[in-house]
This record gives C-alpha cells, sequence and structure tokens, in this order.
C-alpha cells in the first residue's frame, strides 16, 4: 500500500484529534476519512495480481476486459515485466476489496 507524506499523516493524526475533541463534527471526519483514503492508492506487483486474479477465478484475458486494459498488459504485470499504473492499481484494489460485482 503506498504511504502519505508525512505531512499528510501529521494532518490526519491533528483531524482524528480535533474530531476526538468534539472540534469536528461526524459528517466532517467521515468526508475527511474519504479524500485521506481516496489519495491512497496501492501498489500491486507480478505477485498481488496473479493472486488477486486467482483469488478472482478469471483468466487475463477476462481481468484485462474488467479493468479495460489488454491480455498481454496483465500478462506483463503478472510476468514483472511492467507494473500497473494508478489508474489500473485503484481497479484492482477494489477487486480486491469488493469483488468482481463491484465493476461488472
Amino acid at each position: 500500500m503506498t504511504k502519505h507524506s508525512r505531512i499528510i499523516e501529521e494532518l490526519h493524526e491533528t483531524v482524528q484529534g480535533l474530531h476526538s475533541g468534539g472540534l469536528i463534527d461526524e459528517r466532517r471526519m467521515r468526508e475527511f476519512e474519504a479524500l485521506y483514503r481516496a489519495n491512497q492508492v496501492p501498489k500491486f506487483n507480478a505477485d498481488n495480481v496473479k493472486a488477486l486474479r486467482t483469488r478472482l477465478n478469471v483468466s487475463q484475458a477476462a481481468l484485462a476486459i474488467i479493468i479495460n486494459t489488454s491480455a498481454a498488459t496483465v500478462r506483463a504485470w503478472e510476468a514483472g515485466t511492467k507494473n500497473p499504473g494508478g489508474p489500473s492499481c485503484k481497479l484492482l484494489e477494489i477487486l480486491d476489496r469488493k469483488g468482481l460485482e463491484a465493476l461488472l
């Protein structure tokens, strides 16, 4: 998982403290948490991609269709010759958390 910068982490701790102290309401805290998590794009390597695909029980070609890329790209990811970029990592992360139903 990609880590936030030290400054973002400090800001997150500060906002959590303000919320605990009653200075930030529940709605604002949920909004902040959503933004905090949205900017956290996970990194997937060859083993992660293959494990996810295997767990989802789909072929490389099927995974490629689901995330709108080519089968050759998925093969390259699993071979370790290429790594998924930010948007692809986000889609893989959604599949990892929520399953195929999230993108079908």
